[in-house]
């Protein structure tokens, strides 16, 4: 180790006193390497979320605290096999890598490598080394490697790499403060190169080496392999180096070929001088026995439709203690606040932003236990074998096993589902995902479930043992699966390519959940869920508060003095004239009048202009339907009125029966499971389509299938 380690420093004294950034670190590696848990162990919740310039690919970033006056900041680049990138997301890896003046940069990386299989994830790392990256190899999984007989000769792997190697297990943080040492160093370069270009190739190659001016050979050979793909380069520069390859002949696929040959060869001479492997199981692994009954051919799908059906059941029965408690402490707070003080600015608060805030923060409880569901699904690796089951499913529909990670993704948010899609090569796959996506039933689509099922559907058992509102639940995440399912088949039929796709996936071990990295996970997604959908329902739980108090003209007050002299004709008490009132300056306000304005449009779907004004603001964020029926039916009520549920279930029609019967409240809930309604979604499929086509189409045609459904689910339950 200490040929590849300098003065234990990190700047020298210069930049000392200029105040010096911390030390930028790249984690890479292979998929299933342990790369999340290492990161994760190195910044804790220390963590943010951002996109790689130019891209929409996720980039998680982090600060590490590697000693007591020294913090670095820690990138997690996307899991790949080799410096050949494959899909987009991997290509994010290449252009950060290949551009030194990139302003994030890497001082180092720190590859994660899986112990027990050393072969395959050393190809990527002696691709780095001669890059000439400074880096650590952090050897994971030590566990697993000597549960499996693989036995490791450190001292002389370190000789043959000439690089710091810390032996891990990341998940349960064995080997973290080790790592932090070594990553407080500055390092050098490593001094051994596992393969160099050959001769023939060194004219052209030393030629885009200094026009580029760059520092080593093999960094050059990949600009002339990938000159294409590297988004940094101008068109001048791409021109270039494509007059080059052709002046010299450079076949880019066979040269690979060859190189990735002779990698392997060194690797595997690397490997036996280096590790033993002692065959310790006398049995077939646990992993293998667990998979044959997991991935059954029948059986398979019959666990994973009870555990979809797990997870319903408790978003109901587990979630409901806390909601209520969330629920009845922001009515108490509001009653409170009206039986204190009075005013508009009170009433804006009590009816505008606790309403709202309250419509973000019941589902807080739900959020938190479909994240963490989905968060143990992972770790454990099951997630993996659920991907390989669905992609035999998948497949007559037009849609490869690739897609159903994006398409599990979507459960969750369809946003960065849909930029998961980059890892499909095939276009026509690609496309195809993304266009059906958004038909599955995300998180935000939650509270409009929740709230219209607690309507309209009982809250007792069935068949002794299920919630009949947990099945319900499960029912229409079922109708979001088919739909997008159907949907990709016939655009299936509509889009013509000739490539075809493959799915090739590793399974990873199966482990115990970490539970640090399950509560990371969901600390993050409620916490994105509370500030990036709460900011949005607030202020247009507010803005409506604004538009529904208030009118053009007199027509409140007039609205009002009507209601008041009808009021003894009509025998009517006290609190049936303060309703009346609340409703008629309500049908009078701002809010009232454009939702009168596209009534006749959506009457046949059986809602009215107050449905309509959430419709509508519902395109901004599908949660957004909760906070705006939430404000819409606080503005002018009773404080003492309870319950967002509770002021749903009292409100009557023109004939004084209950309004939200299970003809409106299921055409409202097929409605959502169908549009279109986020903002962010079509962007997002803009952003990866790089055309309006395929937004304006998703928009289109998932509106039109939306208006459709519930057009046919009222008519024939009404």
């Amino acid at each position: 180790m200490a040929a590849t380690l300098s003065n234990p420093t990190t700047v020298d004294a210069a930049a000392s006193q200029a105040g010096p950034r911390p030390v930028r670190i790249a984690l890479i590696g292979n998929p299933n390497s342990g790369k999340t848990s290492l990161f994760n162990q190195l910044t804790g919740l220390n963590q943010k979320v951002g996109n790689f310039p130019g891209v929409t690919v996720d980039r998680k970033t982090g600060v590490a605290q590697l000693t007591p006056g020294q913090r670095a900041e820690i990138i997690d680049l996307p899991g790949t096999y080799s410096l050949y990138p494959k899909s987009l997301d991997e290509k994010v890896i290449t252009d950060l890598l290949y551009d030194k003046t990139a302003d994030n940069y890497p001082d180092f990386v720190v590859v994660t490598v899986d112990a027990s299989n050393l072969r395959r994830s050393l190809l990527l790392f002696t691709q780095l080394g001669d890059l000439g990256l400074p880096a650590v190899l952090a050897l994971n999984m030590m566990d697993v490697a000597e549960r499996h007989g693989v036995n490791i000769d450190l001292p002389a792997l370190e000789r043959e790499l000439g690089v710091p190697i810390i032996p891990m297990n990341a998940r349960n943080g064995i080997g973290i403060a080790a790592l932090k040492i070594v990553m407080a160093q500055r390092l050098d370069a490593p001094p051994v190169r596992c393969w160099e270009p050959d001769e023939k190739l060194l004219p052209m190659v030393r030629q885009i080496r200094y026009y580029f001016d760059l520092h080593n050979d093999y960094l050059a050979l990949h600009y002339a392999q990938q000159y294409r793909q590297i988004s940094f380069l101008s068109a001048d520069d791409k021109a270039h180096i494509q007059e080059l390859t052709q002046q010299y002949g450079f076949d880019a696929t066979a040269q690979q070929a060859a190189e990735t040959i002779a990698r392997y060869a060194r690797i595997n001479e690397i490997l036996l001088e280096t590790v033993t492997v002692t065959r310790t199981e006398q049995r077939e692994p646990v992993s293998n026995r667990i998979d044959r009954v997991l991935t059954h051919r029948v059986g398979g799908y019959l666990i994973f439709l009870g555990i979809l059906f797990l997870l319903f059941q408790a978003i109901f029965a587990w979630a409901q203690y806390p909601m209520d408690w969330i629920d009845q402490g922001i009515s108490a707070l509001s009653a409170t606040i009206q039986d204190n003080f009075h005013g508009p600015l009170i009433r804006l608060l009590t009816e505008g932003v606790l309403a709202g805030l309250g419509g973000v923060l019941i589902f807080v409880p739900q959020i938190a236990l479909l994240f963490g569901f989905l968060a143990v699904l992972e770790e454990t690796g099951y997630m993996a074998r659920v991907t390989f089951l669905m992609d035999k499913l998948m497949r007559p529909f037009g849609l490869s096993g690739k897609s159903v990670v994006p398409l599990i993704s979507g459960l969750a948010c369809a946003v960065p589902a849909i930029m998961g899609a980059r890892t499909i090569e095939s276009w026509k796959d690609r496309m195809i995902t993304i266009f059906v996506t958004p038909l599955m039933s995300c998180s935000a689509r939650i509270p409009v479930y929740t709230v219209l099922v607690a309507l309209v559907v009982p809250d007792r058992a069935a068949w002794g043992i299920f919630n009949l509102r947990g099945v319900a639940l499960m029912g229409l995440y079922l109708l979001g699966l088919f739909s997008a399912l159907g949907s990709a088949w016939a655009l299936k039929k509509v889009l013509k390519a000739r490539e075809r796709s493959y799915f090739i996936m590793e399974f990873p071990v199966y482990q115990w959940p970490r539970w640090k990295n399950v509560g990371l996970t969901i600390y993050q997604k409620v916490q994105a869920f509370v500030l990036q959908a709460g900011k949005v329902i607030v202020a247009i739980s507010v803005l409506l508060w604004v538009l529904a108090s208030y009118g053009p003209g007199q027509q409140q007050e007039t609205a009002e003095a009507q209601v008041r002299r009808a009021a003894p004709a009509q025998r009517w008490d006290d609190a049936e004239v303060s309703r009346r009132v609340a409703s008629a300056r309500l049908e009078s306000s701002y809010a009232g009048k454009f939702g009168h304005l596209i009534e006749p449009a959506i009457r046949p779907l059986g809602y009215d202009w107050k449905i309509g004004i959430a419709l509508l603001t519902s395109f901004a964020a599908r949660e957004v339907f909760v906070g705006t029926i939430s404000t819409i039916y606080s503005v002018g009520q009773d404080a003492d009125m309870g319950t967002l549920q509770q002021k749903l279930s009292a409100e009557r029609d023109a004939n004084g029966q209950p309004f939200f019967t299970p003809a409106r409240a299921f055409s409202l809930l097929v409605f959502y499971v169908f549009a279109m309604q986020c903002m962010s979604t079509l962007a997002v499929t803009y952003r990866e389509t790089k055309s309006w086509r395929w937004p304006v189409a998703q928009l289109v045609y998932m509106t039109g299938l939306a208006y459709a459904a519930a057009f046919v689910v009222y008519q024939v339950l009404a």
